[in-house]
């Protein structure tokens, strides 16, 4: 086993990596670019390499930059985790020919799988059954399209290089092929510098069912099982789980032995998944991650293995140390993503400061019933330069059921505040009454999207009457019921006055504007004090405060909330989910509205990578004027109505900030209005 090892990632997998070296006595080397120079990577390591600008080219995905930090450092091997480098057989060569042992599989299998029509035309050959589809060479775009035709809409553009959703577009219409191309090209050349794609069949309502092999170099190879990762968005993975629910064994048998075999075709060495697509009783190859994927933690925890650890004794020259009878299925798995990203908008990603994480604790049985892999702390930054995953939270019990019971429970016991995430989404899909029941495939979300995304309600009095407590009990040291000192005059601030009770009033808005939301106060003199909110009178009692944490009594009803206060922000989350509010300090003037100033505005900080329109041009409500690169992802941004362009403020390559106007239009109705 080597002695030292340089993780060429970030993030929680770069900080998974170092859990388990520091477990088996190796020493660590993270690097990291300018935005993540505070990193909880760069705090947990051993040593610490700065790589570079933020930008993932020109540091992550430098492969000059990695090796010039694993020779500074002296370490022996390279851990590429996944994304950036992991599936580069230019890279696996590189820190061979640098006497650096690469923690992956051999630079021939790399390429073999890395492409994902030269994979498709392997597995042909290997009699593997494939979705119907165009996986030749030939790149022209009307090629392309004319194969798309005789393929029959609906069809996937799948970029050929790469995973994880990028690069990918479901066309619906002839019509919207070319566009989609383009758009499908532009992204996995960004992703993956390489825009070749594959046009494929577009299945109704398969499952996406992926196996986890592993082999060593001494010719063993052998499978974990499989996962259920059809819940997605965007083609992006949101809730896995293992084993595949209501999967009969011998499809369970044929998968695995399907998986082995395009292992052992590629003559595999380490950590992979092969990924099919099932629909009724048939599997379909889809392809091959010649790396660790983010979401084997729910194979671990069904198997008891450490993965990581399998990878470095594998890539160190061991032998795996058990075979394939030796491995079974032990209880249910699940692993939901936390991202920063705003739900009601569309998944939109997020960035800024995260002022308070909170994870739930459940007694353990050795150690399996919850896990937390996260990169982040509270304090820390969301940067727009890379995926906005906050963290990963894993659930194991005996069976489905109660997996999925202390799933709900982990989702609803966590608290981000400081960003808008997915939390309470994922909350109320863990309780959707057909994901309990196995109904499930890739189209699950898209069809359960209005119960799943409900317009924001209106503020309610519980919501209110906590942002209240939070401001008064900064503004004053509220006295709570805990028995500490409390014939001490100099811990009550409770409003005291003499003759008479104290009033005061506090004002709110919603984050997005709208009315101002009043509450009139009146201090007790006995503690407490009475709010009327909404046109409602309420007797409401701040019980404890420990940190965000806040307990209080609302006409006889006990309840607690997470809540931080950013400046005029004042962040909330209960157990049924969060919510921004912009309190109006008196001492600092009126809070502006936080509207975005137009509808052409960007929706989130990126990088203008596409303006299809010039000034004075005509264009039809729902056209693209603008593509907006934001956290690996493209957005479109749309005509409003019939209209005409007045201006463009930005050009193409312009990073702009979330909020500010892209380009300014004249609406058909506007115009009439003026004449």
């Amino acid at each position: 086993m080597f002695d030292k090892l340089l993780i060429a990632n970030r993030g929680e997998i770069a900080c998974r990596i170092i859990r388990t070296a520091r477990q088996l006595g190796i020493r660590t080397v993270a690097v990291f670019s300018e935005a993540d120079r505070n990193a909880l990577h760069v705090r947990v390591a051993d040593e610490a390499v700065f790589i570079g600008p933020p930008e993932a080219q020109r540091s992550y995905l430098s492969i000059e930059r990695i090796l010039r930090a694993a020779q500074a450092t002296r370490a022996q091997a390279v851990h590429p985790g996944y994304g950036f480098l992991s599936e580069n057989a230019e890279f696996a060569e590189a820190c061979t020919r640098s006497g650096l042992t690469f923690v992956g599989p051999p630079p021939a299998a790399i390429r073999a799988m890395g492409s994902k029509s030269e994979a498709k035309a392997l597995m042909e050959r290997a009699g593997v059954p494939l979705v119907p589809g165009y996986h030749g060479l030939d790149q022209n775009d009307a090629l392309l399209e004319r194969e798309a035709e005789r393929i029959g809409f609906p069809v996937l553009i799948k970029a050929s290089a790469g995973g994880g959703g990028r690069g990918m577009r479901v066309v619906d219409n002839p019509s919207d092929f070319v566009a989609q191309l383009a758009s499908a090209r532009r992204e996995a050349m960004k992703a993956f510098a390489d825009d070749r794609v594959l046009v494929e069949k577009y299945l109704s309502r398969p499952r996406h069912i992926e196996v986890q092999v592993f082999a060593d170099s001494y010719g063993n190879c052998i499978h974990l099982f499989e996962r259920d990762c059809s819940l997605q968005r965007r083609h992006q993975k949101v809730i896995e789980e293992a084993p595949a629910p209501g999967l009969p064994d011998e499809h369970r048998r044929a998968l695995g032995e399907a998986a082995v075999a395009a292992a052992r075709a590629v003559g595999y060495v380490g950590a992979g998944t092969v990924e099919f697509i099932f629909e009724g009783n048939h599997f379909y190859f889809m392809e091959m991650n010649t790396r660790l994927q983010v979401e084997h933690p729910v194979t671990e925890m069904i198997t008891g293995l450490d993965l990581v650890e399998c990878q470095l004794r594998v890539a160190a020259g061991e032998a795996l140390p058990f075979k394939q009878h030796e491995i079974s299925i032990n209880g249910h798995a699940f692993e939901a993503r936390l991202y920063a990203e705003d739900v009601e908008r569309g998944f939109l990603p997020q960035a800024g400061k995260l002022l308070h994480l909170t994870w739930p604790k459940f007694e353990t049985q050795n150690g399996r019933h919850l896990r937390i892999d996260t990169g982040v702390e509270a304090g820390d930054v969301i940067s727009t330069y890379y995926d906005p995953m906050i963290a990963k939270v894993i659930v194991w019990d005996r069976d489905r059921t109660s997996a999925l019971a202390r799933l709900v429970a982990a989702l609803q016991d966590s608290a981000v505040l400081g960003l808008t995430s997915n939390l309470s989404f994922l909350a109320r899909l863990a309780q959707q009454p057909a994901f309990a029941a196995e109904d499930i495939d890739t189209t699950f979300i898209t069809r359960h999207l209005a119960e799943l995304i409900s317009p924001a309600a209106d503020i309610d009095r519980v919501t209110l009457a906590f942002a209240t407590v939070a401001v008064l009990s900064d503004a004053v040291r509220l006295p709570d019921k805990r028995p500490v000192e409390p014939w001490s005059p100099w811990r009550l601030a409770d409003g005291w006055e003499p003759n008479s009770a104290a009033h005061s009033t506090v004002v709110f808005r919603d984050r997005d504007g709208g009315p101002e939301l009043v509450v009139d106060v009146t201090w007790h003199r006995s503690g407490g004090f009475r709010l009327v909110l909404m046109g409602t009178s309420s007797e409401v009692c701040l019980i404890t405060r420990d940190g965000a944490r806040f307990e209080i009594d609302i006409d006889d009803r006990r309840l607690r909330a997470w809540i931080v206060r950013d400046g005029p922000e004042v962040w909330i989350q209960g157990r049924g989910g969060g919510r921004r509010l912009l309190f109006e300090d008196p001492l600092h003037g009126e809070v502006a509205d936080s509207g975005g100033g137009g509808h052409l505005t960007a929706p989130m900080p990126g990088i203008v990578v596409s303006i299809p329109v010039a000034v004075a041009q005509e264009v039809k409500r729902g056209q693209t004027v603008a593509v907006l690169e934001a956290m690996k992802m493209e957005h479109t941004i749309i005509a409003p109505a019939d209209g005409r362009i007045v201006a463009i403020h930005f050009a193409v390559g312009d990073r702009v900030s979330e909020g500010v106007e892209l380009i300014s239009m004249e609406s058909e109705e506007e115009r009439k209005a003026a004449q």
